[in-house]
C-alpha cells in the first residue's frame, strides 16, 4: 500500500513537472496564433485552452510511438486552441467589409498613379484620417488574410504564399502555378515600402513574433501589426489583379492573418 502511494505520488510529481516544463511552449503557440486574430480575442483565453491541450498530451503520451513529447504536445496544444476558435465569431461582418474596402482603395490608387500607394493616399481614398486608417488596420488583423486551418506541427516555417493564394498541395498541377505566383509575389514585394518588406521578411522568413520585430525596427508592436496587415493587403491586391480568376486567386482568397 505504501509502495503504491509512493508510485502514485511520483507520477503526480512527474506530471506536474512536465506541465510546468512545457508552459513556455503553450505561451509561444498561443501568442503566434493570437497575432493573426483581432484584439477582441483574449490571449489569456488561448493560453488557458492551450494548457488543457498540453495536459491531454501529457496524459495520453506514449513514447513507444517514437514521437517526442514536445512534438505531440504542440499538435494537441494547437488543436485545442483552434477547436476553441472554430466556435467563435471572431471575424464580424464589419471587419470583413473593411478588408474589401482597403483592397479596393489600393487597387483604385494603383490604377490611377501606377505605383504602390502611400498610407496617406489609401486613407484619403477611404475618406479617413491617417489615425482612423491605422485603427482599421488593427481592426482587420486576422480577417481574410491567411488560414488558421493550414497550420500544423508538421509544417516548418511560415509560407507567405499561403496568405496570398490557394493552399499549396504538392500535386504536379500546382507546381507551375506556385512558381508563377512566387514570381509575382517577389515582384510585388520589391515594389513595397522598405519597412513593410522588412516586417514581412522578419515575420515569415525569420519566424519572429511581432514583439521581437518591434524591438528590431524600433516601432511599437501595434504599429508593426498595422504594417504587416497593410503589406498583406497590398500583396493580395497585386496578385488578384495579375492572376487569372480560374487559377484560384479569388476562389480561395478567404483565408486569415
Amino acid at each position: 500500500m505504501t509502495m503504491q502511494t509512493i508510485t502514485t505520488d511520483e507520477c503526480a510529481s512527474d506530471r506536474e513537472r512536465l506541465i510546468l516544463e512545457h508552459l513556455p511552449q503553450v505561451r509561444l503557440i498561443a501568442r503566434r496564433i493570437h497575432e493573426r486574430l483581432p484584439e477582441s480575442v483574449s490571449l489569456d483565453d488561448l493560453v488557458s485552452t492551450g494548457i488543457v491541450g498540453l495536459i491531454a498530451a501529457i496524459d495520453h503520451f506514449d513514447p513507444a510511438h517514437n514521437v517526442k513529447l514536445k512534438t505531440y504536445a504542440e499538435y494537441k496544444i494547437r488543436g485545442a486552441i483552434l477547436d476553441s476558435l472554430r466556435g467563435m465569431d471572431w471575424a464580424p461582418r464589419q471587419q470583413r467589409k473593411r478588408v474589401k474596402q482597403i483592397e479596393h482603395a489600393i487597387a483604385i490608387i494603383e490604377q490611377r498613379v501606377h505605383r504602390t500607394p502611400s498610407e496617406q493616399e489609401i486613407a484619403d481614398q477611404l475618406q479617413l484620417t491617417i489615425e482612423e486608417y491605422h485603427e482599421w488596420l488593427v481592426d482587420v488583423r486576422g480577417v481574410n488574410l491567411g488560414s488558421l486551418e493550414s497550420s500544423s506541427p508538421e509544417e516548418e516555417g511560415r509560407d507567405l504564399l499561403r496568405f496570398i493564394s490557394d493552399n499549396e498541395e504538392s500535386w504536379p498541377s500546382r507546381l507551375l502555378e506556385r512558381a508563377e505566383l512566387e514570381r509575382l509575389l517577389a515582384g510585388a514585394i520589391d515594389k513595397m515600402p522598405y519597412m513593410e518588406r522588412t516586417v514581412l521578411s522578419l515575420y515569415y522568413h525569420e519566424e519572429m513574433t511581432l514583439r521581437e520585430i518591434a524591438k528590431i525596427v524600433k516601432l511599437h508592436e501595434s504599429r508593426v501589426s498595422q504594417l504587416k496587415s497593410q503589406a498583406i493587403l497590398r500583396l493580395r491586391t497585386y496578385i488578384e489583379k495579375r492572376w487569372p480568376m480560374q487559377h484560384g486567386a479569388k476562389r480561395n482568397a478567404n483565408c486569415s492573418m
